[in-house]
């Protein structure tokens, strides 16, 4: 069996102190109001993961080449080029449903399960919350405890 060499693990780092550091007052607003919204989504206490990644609950994980580790089930980075959100579950089962609430969703990006939203202002929360809760559905089911 082999074993994740991961660089994102969980810290020691209170998370109030690390929204305190982000430089930009806009992004550290912003960075409040996400972490909001998923406490409310997950129910979850947040860690840091690494030291840039704001993580709600976790998950093991193991790829058919035998890799395995541990990830947040769901999570935010208050980057400066935007806010990176992490989306997997709706990139693990049908995108029906996710896609027709990212039409919904406003300014925004995707990459490789990520959402990526330079200001928060130009999406509606509203949206955000229900992919948010979405992505922690399919997680939840996909991963159970």
């Amino acid at each position: 069996m082999a074993s994740s060499d991961a660089k994102t693990k969980p810290s020691d780092v209170s998370v109030a102190d690390f929204i305190a550091t982000v430089a930009d007052p806009r992004r550290r607003e912003e960075a409040a109001i996400v972490d909001a919204l998923h406490r409310r989504v997950t129910g979850c206490e947040p860690w840091m993961w690494g030291p840039s990644i704001i993580g709600y609950g976790s998950y093991r994980y193991r790829y058919q080449t035998g890799r395995e580790g541990t990830a947040c089930r769901a999570g935010f980075s208050p980057r400066k080029a935007a806010l990176s959100i992490y989306l997997m579950g709706p990139y693990c089962d049908d995108r029906s449903e996710a896609d027709a609430l990212f039409a919904r969703l406003g300014k925004h990006t995707t990459g490789q399960s990520c959402l990526y939203i330079k200001k928060l202002a130009e999406v509606d929360l509203e949206v955000l919350e229900e992919l948010v809760a979405l992505s922690w559905q399919i997680m939840n089911a996909r991963y159970p405890d």
